[in-house]
């Protein structure tokens, strides 16, 4: 990947606001333990299966088509699989899945036109893995589904590309490494920031020492609040839609449309904004940026409803502090703040940066010299010195494109991706601990980071443990 220089300038900035948390600490209080007796002092096993690259003699040339498929056909896989048929690297989407037959319509249409062959159209994902000619998927279902999806296209040969958040629990994330290891596949997780090279040159620049130590981290993911939240009435299932595969792994609910249509709405379902509404990109740029350290010591997240009490199970706002150690990391994220903005087209595709004061997804990193913000999706990044001088500075466009064509690339290669699923689980653990930590009650969470374990709550490693329904289970063997 071609990295720009950043460069020295001398116009003035804005400074970033410094954010806190505070949580109740779980030890002593009713319903939970301290100490370590309920978990297992056992390494996860992946690790000793990582593979920085695959056998070299499966590589392709760029003359042989990619075949491709999309499961899951919403509005954002509509929108992903057009981008990558559009991008001119010798590939065929020869399917279009998706278990409710009013998805996926204008995604096959607009592919017909660009490819000159219509997609098919199934229900069951199976028969994509089924088919020996299909090279690679890309899954864009909800996140209940991307795990066992993901395995399931590993076990059958595939290569895969996993929307954000890449799973559902920590676990999940585990055996999907597991899977892509040992079936040896290719899974690049849906964080196009790590294909952006502004995201790489904020990188070398912390590297260089020209902020000095790293003491705090602030990641924000804050937007403008939902319309209230009227659950709908049971209902029958329509005739268009597979809603025992719609639930797949989740519990057997009868049909609501609110689930159906709202789904980031259900912890059964999502993990709420803190993975849906996009903090993950940030909060995976944020580490990368810093050299992708490993897992915090604790996590502690306070938060509510507080825009709307509409009986919703997931928070409109959550602030979670991370403890790594030598740095603290905050990630703030909410639906009540409509004086906050994302980058808009002139800042994604042009050459503007952000008005950082009220960006919606900025990251603030502060040194003991200076300090920089980031933004995700062509964001680029500044650095500041005193007096919001801004002393060094770089700037990129939305990388979705570069995202893809590196996935593409790899399919060919054998190499690793930009966004591997080691990292993509790296950071999805964050994400799961700090929902763990509102659930449990707002309290603060250690956790081993060789273990991956929480070692001081009984009722957050309860709620960590996903059950799943016949036929669509994990389990520890891939």
């Amino acid at each position: 990947m071609k990295r720009r220089k950043f460069f020295t300038i001398t116009s003035a900035g804005i400074a970033g606001m410094a954010l806190g948390s505070s949580c109740r600490n779980s030890a002593g209080e009713r319903g939970s333990h301290s100490g370590k007796s309920a978990v297992k002092n056992i390494v996860p096993d992946y690790r000793t299966m990582i593979k920085s690259d695959f056998p070299s003699s499966k590589t392709r040339p760029a003359s042989d088509r990619v075949i491709l498929a999309l499961i899951g056909a919403g509005a954002w896989g509509t929108a992903l699989i057009l981008e990558a048929a559009s991008s001119g690297e010798n590939i065929l989407i020869k399917y279009v899945c998706d278990v409710d037959d009013t998805r996926g319509g204008r995604a096959i249409s607009e592919l017909e036109k660009i490819q000159g062959f219509r997609p098919l159209s199934v229900r069951d994902m199976r028969t994509v893995f089924d088919d020996p000619e299909v090279d690679g998927v890309f899954i864009e279902t909800p996140e209940h589904w991307h795990a066992l999806a993901t395995i399931r296209a590993c076990q059958a040969g595939k290569d895969v590309y996993v929307e954000k958040t890449v799973s559902h629990s920590i676990f999940e994330g585990q055996q999907m490494i597991k899977a892509a290891m040992k079936y040896e596949r290719i899974v690049q997780c849906g964080m196009q920031n790590r294909s952006a090279d502004y995201a790489l040159t904020a990188r070398d620049y912390i590297k260089s020492g020209e902020l000095g130590d790293i003491v705090a981290v602030h990641v924000k993911e804050l937007l403008d609040g939902p319309v209230p939240f009227n659950e709908k009435e049971d209902s029958a299932v329509p005739d268009t839609i597979d809603w025992d595969m719609w639930l797949g792994p989740a519990p057997k609910v009868p049909y609501n449309v609110s689930r159906n249509k709202s789904w980031i709405y259900y912890w059964d379902y999502s993990g709420g904004p803190v993975t849906s509404g996009g903090s993950i990109h940030q909060l995976d740029m944020a580490r990368l940026i810093l050299g992708d350290p490993g897992f915090p010591k604790s996590a502690c997240c306070a938060g509510g409803r507080y825009f709307f009490d509409d009986g919703r199970e997931i928070p409109d706002y959550q602030m979670t502090t991370f403890d790594y150690g030598n740095f603290v990391l905050t990630l703030e994220t909410g639906e009540c703040t409509p004086y906050f903005q994302k980058e808009g087209p002139e800042v994604r595709y042009g050459s503007i940066y952000p008005k950082w004061m009220q960006n919606a997804t900025r990251i603030d990193i502060y040194g003991t010299k200076k300090m920089m913000i980031a933004g995700r999706m062509g964001g680029g990044w500044q650095a500041f010195d005193k007096d919001e001088k801004i002393v060094a500075q770089d700037k990129g466009i939305f990388p979705l494109k570069a995202h893809i064509l590196n996935y593409i690339d790899c399919i060919r290669t054998r190499k690793q991706p930009n966004g591997s699923i080691v990292e993509g689980h790296n950071s999805s653990v964050l994400i799961h601990l700090a929902n763990l930590s509102y659930r449990a009650g707002n309290k603060q969470l250690l956790f081993s980071p060789e273990y991956e374990a929480i070692v001081n709550d009984e009722e957050a490693r309860r709620l960590s443990e996903k059950s799943y329904r016949k036929g669509f289970e994990i389990s520890g063997e891939v």
